[in-house]
């Protein structure tokens, strides 16, 4: 089997963001691509983890498992970030290319949690504070990461369009982001949250298109209920019946796994994924047909 088949990530750098706990989709994504060849850069907030029920984790644990994950010759790098101020999006952008002098995937899989409620609880702050950490910070971690690969060029007016710089032989970037239920029905108690992922699921086609003409292919991941410890009955923060009965529901008897959509994430990132674009994808195992 040829390097380029067994490795096929070798020599690309991976961005991962909202990767600080060893049972999260982040962790599970950066060690898939790790795996696969790619030198990993990470992005973590431990402060978020630290206040929710399922607490934090151990960042030197978390450091240590994914430099265990590498292949030989590859690098790893990891920055503390609150996404949700702005100033820090191209500090983070910089440090990731920094790490190999360049930067070929993005995946945006931070997100906050926890603080919300129904429609009854809404707050501008609360509205503000989910619309920063999850959908504003994606929308222009995407563009630091586009303006890479636009190079320099003349300035463009608001509204006007990037411009096809292809056709090319093959994708000169990948950008994942990650959404939620919302596309299959209710999330009760989860207005704000539901709000800020709604939004990323909804613009996926309009920036996927503009993407694609710096050939720079984009997806969103539904991950489905994935168990990272909010739906273990001694962490979580919903009722325990409602699990109870969530679990009955499933065709395969248990919830996702952080690894579930992270194979998705890591296939879409390799050369055998790349015809599929500006897709809103589910890896739920039928859990959404219930």
């Amino acid at each position: 089997m040829s390097s380029s088949t067994s490795l096929p990530l070798r020599g690309k750098t991976a961005l991962i963001t909202g990767v600080s706990r060893r049972r999260g989709i982040g962790f599970a994504v950066a060690s898939q691509l790790a795996h696969l060849g790619a030198d990993i850069f990470i992005h973590h907030y431990r402060a978020h983890d630290v206040d929710l029920p399922w607490g934090a984790d151990d960042l030197d644990a978390v450091r240590d498992g994914l430099r265990a994950a590498l292949t030989p010759g590859a690098s790893f790098g990891d920055v503390s970030a609150d996404l949700r101020d702005a100033a820090s999006l191209p500090a983070l952008i910089e440090s990731a290319k920094a790490l190999t002098g360049r930067l070929d995937i993005l995946v945006c899989n931070h997100a906050k949690s926890g603080d919300d409620g129904s429609i009854l609880d809404m707050t501008a702050d609360r509205l503000d504070g989910f619309w920063q950490a999850n959908a504003r910070s994606t929308l222009l971690l995407t563009r630091e990461f586009a303006a890479l690969h636009a190079g320099a060029g003349p300035g463009a007016r608001p509204g006007e369009r990037i411009g096809r710089r292809g056709p090319f032989a093959e994708p000169t970037g990948r950008v994942f982001w990650m959404t939620s239920g919302q596309i299959h029905g209710p999330m009760r108690g989860e207005v704000a949250y539901a709000a800020s992922k709604s939004v990323l699921a909804g613009l996926t086609k309009t920036v996927a298109a503009e993407l694609l003409d710096l050939g720079i292919i984009l997806n969103t991941i539904d991950p489905g209920p994935v168990n990272t410890g909010y739906l273990d009955p001694e962490t979580t923060d919903r009722p325990l019946e409602e699990l109870e009965a969530w679990m009955r529901a499933t065709p395969f008897g248990r919830y996702g796994e952080p690894a579930d959509p992270a194979r998705l994430i890591a296939w879409l990132a390799t050369p055998d994924g790349a015809w599929v674009v500006g897709q809103v994808l589910s890896t739920d195992g039928g859990l959404g047909l219930g």
